[in-house]
């Protein structure tokens, strides 16, 4: 049985489907290695529209397979970091990716999951949802997924919760920013659905570069250099194909070229 299940539908909807519910669908270095291909794979493909990251069973992820972590500890200091460094190029990957990604949620988030969900565009959580950076109460530390985890809560709750690896409920999750929407776990995939639907109605190259922009403001000062620089990525989108396309099919009333009509 493969450990990650990997589908795409009709429209460009790709669902990457973590697939060990009998180790709680923990991350392991054939695991990371093959989310990191698939995410790979799937960016490069241009007919993938959305990417969403699922998992089987009643948990999402429980975050590293403590077996593959007592490995590790024995294992070279150099060894180590390489398994370490394997699980950051896998989160990067989908951190970069160009394509919307969706995290779909349900049960125990620890660790690594919460990595994950934390690299995706938007995280739906069902009501029995439950977070934790569970970390020091192994005695280590939310080192690979802290900066995804800084960045999606902000450095005043990532603390408190990197510290006392206390249980984030999903209301506390919707709350501090973590996830976006809760909803009953029957109602999961319908909400998946509708922001689905949502962002299948966007120009693709739009996204990608959205995406880009969205993490460029973040990590710079509202200053002249960034002012210049958003304008000149406006005025190229403006001139690009997807641009002229999109402002032409709004004054003529018509739906743009990139918009399957089952969306419409």
């Amino acid at each position: 049985m493969a450990d990650l299940l990997e589908s795409i539908d009709s429209r460009g909807v790709a669902t990457l489907t973590l697939n060990r519910p009998d180790r709680r669908n923990a991350l392991d270095g054939p695991l990371v290695d093959a989310l990191r291909k698939s995410l790979v794979r799937l960016d490069a493909r241009t007919d993938v529209r959305v990417v969403v990251i699922a998992a089987s069973g009643e948990v999402f992820c429980a975050g590293a397979d403590i077996e593959w972590m007592k490995r590790l500890a024995g294992d070279t200091q150099e060894r180590n970091e390489l398994d370490s460094l394997a699980l950051a190029e896998m989160l990067r990957a989908l951190d970069l990716l160009s394509k919307p990604t969706i995290a779909l949620v349900q049960g125990a988030v620890y660790g690594g999951g919460v990595g994950l969900l934390a690299c995706c565009d938007v995280a739906l959580a069902s009501e029995d949802a439950r977070f934790c950076l569970s970390e020091v109460r192994l005695g280590v530390v939310p080192g690979i997924i802290g900066p995804f985890v800084v960045r999606s809560i902000g450095l005043r709750q990532a603390r408190r919760f990197a510290l006392t690896a206390e249980l984030i409920f999903a209301d506390k999750a919707l709350e501090i920013g973590l996830v976006h929407e809760v909803c009953r776990e029957t109602n999961l995939q319908s909400a998946c659905e509708s922001v689905i639907e949502t962002m299948l109605r966007a120009a693709p190259g739009a996204q990608a570069e959205a995406k880009l922009l969205m993490a460029r403001f973040y990590a710079s000062p509202i200053d002249d250099t960034l002012m210049k620089e958003a304008a000149n990525r406006l005025a190229l989108r403006r001139a690009s194909d997807e641009g002229r396309e999109g402002l032409s099919a709004f004054l003529e009333g018509r739906p743009p070229v990139w918009l399957d009509p089952r969306t419409i």
